[in-house]
């Protein structure tokens, strides 16, 4: 599969693919003529790349973690890290849920008002 190809099935930039690339994240191979030459299953790994990266986990630790995503087996510090990252992401959660329900007091505060400041 072309990079371009990955590209638009797994809805990211060539340039992402590229930086993954560099970042030893991703591999392909070249064809005769220079291109990129990705599997098909480039677009799965693709995708988990974004969804680490969408947490927050850096590319050293998305490094580490790739080779053990499919068999989840791996070295216990490893999996310690991954226990840290998720209960980081629980604590992140925790706060975006906080931060909704305030936004949605004010709102429900604010529909109680008539636009002068003076409830209805």
């Amino acid at each position: 599969m072309r990079i371009g190809e990955v590209a638009a099935k797994a809805g990211v930039s060539v340039r992402a693919l590229r930086y993954y690339e560099q970042h030893d994240l991703l591999h392909s191979t070249r064809n005769p003529g220079g291109q990129r030459q990705y599997p098909a299953s480039a677009v799965e790994r693709v995708r988990l790349i974004q969804q680490l990266y969408a947490m927050g986990m850096p590319s050293r630790t998305i490094r580490e973690v790739l080779p053990f995503a499919a068999s989840g087996e791996m070295p216990p510090e490893l999996l310690e890290l991954l226990v840290a990252e998720r209960d980081r992401l629980d604590r992140r959660l925790t706060d975006l849920r906080d931060v909704r329900n305030r936004l949605h007091d004010c709102i429900t505060e604010a529909r109680n008002h008539d636009g002068t400041g003076i409830p209805s």
